[in-house]
């Protein structure tokens, strides 16, 4: 098989970091560019990252030597060169929004990890497994653009990524209300212990943005497509509260939920444990085989133990239990840099591929 041609946009970041490795070995996808800010550029990988190397693999021998490129300034040349790129840049918001809808104006794809289009109403905000739906809104994004192979498509924010997986089975039952309480992983802020030592022993209750993104990113998640553009949903009503703990990977939530037909512990544990997405329908190579599992044991799941479950694509599940003042409690977890950010970026764009939105 004649594999895709890809670049990483961004690559130097510890998301950018994640993309590279998982990029090491894919079956459909071949890394050939890498790209940075211009301080970056005319150094080699290994160079351009340095001591910043985040990861628990070793730098993959193929990126070691790859020339970094000028992110901004080389965008022309890249998108020639690439069937499609990831886009994990550290910028402001304008200049991620100008950057990545540049790329697709000249016919590049753009799969991205950043938050800046998940609100433009013809940019699909994908989790795989639970939209794959509003991909049909890249043809009228196209339309707007007025390219024929660009696009751009992104993945939601890490934090919803630990439960409204678990959730979406049970809207067949009427979600109400939903308390989700997250408490997340310090990689989810570009960190580890060694580059922040305030985080060791210490809890922080509160991450800028975080909440809000929370409430509102299911609601597109869950929406429609209508007339080119996205719907959000109107319900549940959704209410969140986001904790930074001293964790180095997964994020955990504490999720409350009221339905207006209230299923049995037993109808919820089923569904859970039959839920396929159209990844798995299509075997994607990055698809868990098990979208979602339930532990039966009180303790878990715990972040050491259980956050790498299906190639850290797994979403886990556990404590299901009647709650006081809503239906049910249970708790959450998901890798936030693989489910969450790069691994769900590369299962997306595995989908597009395999759905014929982005072709060699």
């Amino acid at each position: 098989m004649e594999k895709y041609r890809v670049g990483v946009i961004g690559g130097t970041g510890m998301v950018g970091q994640r993309f590279v490795t998982l990029l090491e070995g894919h079956p459909w996808f071949e890394l050939k560019v890498i790209a940075a800010s211009p301080r970056s550029a005319g150094k080699t990988y290994e160079e351009a990252v340095g001591e910043r190397w985040a990861m628990e693999v070793p730098i993959p021998h193929q990126a070691r030597g790859l020339v970094v490129r000028d992110a901004q300034a080389d965008a022309a040349r890249i998108a020639e060169e690439v069937d499609f790129v990831f886009s994990a840049v550290d910028m402001k918001r304008a200049e991620i929004l100008a950057l990545e809808e540049r790329y697709a104006r000249l016919e590049c794809p753009v799969v991205s990890n950043n938050s800046a289009h998940r609100w433009t109403p013809d940019v699909p905000m994908v989790v795989p497994e639970v939209n794959p739906e509003h991909l049909r809104v890249i043809e009228a994004q196209r339309k707007r653009l007025g390219v024929r192979r660009g696009l751009i498509a992104v993945k939601s924010n890490c934090s919803i990524q630990s439960y409204v997986p678990a959730l979406h089975p049970l809207r067949a039952f009427g979600l109400e209300r939903v308390l989700a309480c997250t408490y997340q992983a310090i990689s989810g802020a570009g960190k580890t212990f060694e580059t922040w030592p305030e985080m060791v022993d210490n809890v922080i209750p509160y991450i800028g943005g975080e909440e809000e993104k929370s409430e509102q990113e299911p609601l597109k998640v869950w929406g429609r497509v209508e007339n080119g553009v996205i719907v959000k949903a109107q319900a549940p009503d959704i209410t969140a509260q986001c904790i930074r703990v001293p964790v180095i990977n997964g994020h955990t939530a504490a999720v409350f939920v009221t339905f207006r037909e209230k299923p049995s512990m037993e109808e919820m544990k089923a569904l859970w444990a039959s839920y396929r997405g159209r990844p798995q329908e299509l075997g994607l190579p990055t698809a868990p085989e098990h979208f979602l599992h339930y532990f039966e044991e009180p303790d878990r799941p715990q972040t050491r133990l259980d956050r790498d479950l299906g190639g850290g694509m797994t979403v886990s599940i556990g404590r299901l239990r009647p709650d006081t003042q809503y239906d049910y409690k249970f708790v959450c977890l998901s890798h936030n840099t693989l489910r969450g950010a790069a691994g769900g970026a590369v299962e997306l764009a595995e989908l597009l591929c395999a759905e014929g939105y982005i072709s060699r």
